[in-house]
């Protein structure tokens, strides 16, 4: 019998063997954008589906699929896709699943460029979209339609930090024969896993944790084979987001510390969370990994830790808030999460600027509300640089 590896294991040996590969330790990068054929019927086979291998790096990449595999096995799927951005991810996934006045059941928080990509596609092929808290079984119910081509869920929600069920939700999507599509980058595979909750896609901005060094624009889809093979074979190829070799390449190697990584980040944000909890400058904090967090019960069940990421807001104005970043010394100034360094972005103006204000609202993104992605570093120096901005306040 084959011993099951726990997941600190498989990061690193899933999805390769070295004796495949000449015994090279490291996956060998492949960046090349075509591959020859022995004779041009074997071309033709391969053209055909009748053959496997490789015929274009936008169809296919060995180095790529390296990457692939060792995602579909750390979130229990059966096949994963790489596409060039957490983006071509989200939209390759919903533009497969829809069709022109299809409808999406969406959390009632998401991604600034996802709900600029929703309201797209409600303008374009009028694709309707309705925003949803996601607390009750009945409240989803009511949103569904016979159009309803997909649930679409975050989780936590960028930037509140709100958590969805997502066992109930796919158990009323599903009630339905629809499919739950979960965007699963602020947690990574390391602390939650859709998959095993009965969800059928997870998306990742592998951007984020996953590469978790900053150097890296990327996604990946993992689901069911049947489904992301025809992805690859249609929305993909033809749209053409696809993964760089290279860029594969550093997630394989960004991958073998995501644990260890993911750890320290939850760490270092579980002693930040205390202490912005007693700054006088500081009205509210969200984490979830705290227990005062209303969706903590949530929490306990489908995320093994709280991850890296705080949302807190000030006491005062959006120029207040904007301040705060100023008096900032080693703390980044920057969009994106999960990378070594502790990265700071004001939601309102930034990563949510394109969303109107009345709906931002409705999210519970307010101009006080701060997004922090907890890096790194000691935390006593992380919290050091806070408190020392915020006092200047």
């Amino acid at each position: 019998m084959k011993h099951h590896k726990q997941f600190e294991t498989s990061v690193i040996h899933d999805g390769y063997e070295s004796a495949d590969m000449l015994g090279s330790l490291a996956a060998p990068l492949f960046q090349t954008s075509t591959f020859t054929f022995e004779t041009a019927e074997e071309g033709e086979r391969r053209f055909a589906g009748e053959e496997e291998g490789y015929m274009y790096s936008r169809l296919g990449n060995p180095t790529v699929t390296v990457l692939e595999e060792k995602m579909a096995a750390l979130e229990k799927g059966e096949r994963a896709l790489g596409f060039a951005s957490g983006m071509a991810a989200v939209s390759a996934i919903l533009v497969a699943l829809t069709k022109a006045n299809d409808h999406i059941v969406c959390s009632s928080g998401l991604y600034g460029c996802t709900f600029g990509l929703l309201s797209m596609m409600n303008e374009k092929y009028n694709i309707s979209h309705d925003f949803s808290t996601m607390e009750t079984k009945d409240e989803l119910r009511e949103l569904i339609r016979p159009e309803t081509a997909c649930v679409y869920v975050e989780t936590p929600i960028n930037p509140t930090m709100k958590l969805i069920d997502l066992q109930m939700v796919a158990e009323v999507a599903h009630e339905h024969d629809i499919p739950v599509v979960v965007d699963n980058t602020f947690a990574s595979p390391y602390l939650q896993r859709p998959l095993e909750l009965s969800c059928d896609v997870v998306i990742h901005s592998a951007t984020k944790y996953i590469g978790g060094h900053g150097d890296v624009i990327a996604g990946v889809a993992v689901g069911k084979k049947d489904f992301l093979d025809d992805v690859q074979m249609t929305t993909q190829k033809d749209i053409g987001g696809i993964m760089s070799p290279l860029d594969a390449w550093l997630l394989i190697r960004g991958l073998k510390t995501l644990p260890i990584r993911v750890d320290r980040h939850c760490d270092n944000a579980e002693k930040i969370d205390v202490k912005l909890r007693s700054h006088p400058k500081v009205s509210r904090v969200i984490y979830p990994n705290d227990a005062n967090h209303p969706d903590y019960h949530i929490r306990q069940k489908q995320m093994k830790r709280g991850g890296g990421i705080i949302s807190f807001e000030i006491k005062g104005t959006k120029k207040d808030a904007q301040k705060l970043l100023n008096n900032l010394g080693f703390v980044k100034i920057a969009v994106s999460l999960g990378d070594a360094e502790t990265l700071i972005q004001h939601p309102a103006t930034m990563t949510h600027a394109v969303v109107p204000e009345s709906s931002r609202l409705e999210m519970g993104i307010t101009d006080q509300l701060i997004r922090l992605s907890v890096g790194l570093e000691a935390w006593d120096d992380i919290w050091g640089d806070l408190e020392q901005a915020l006092d200047r306040l």
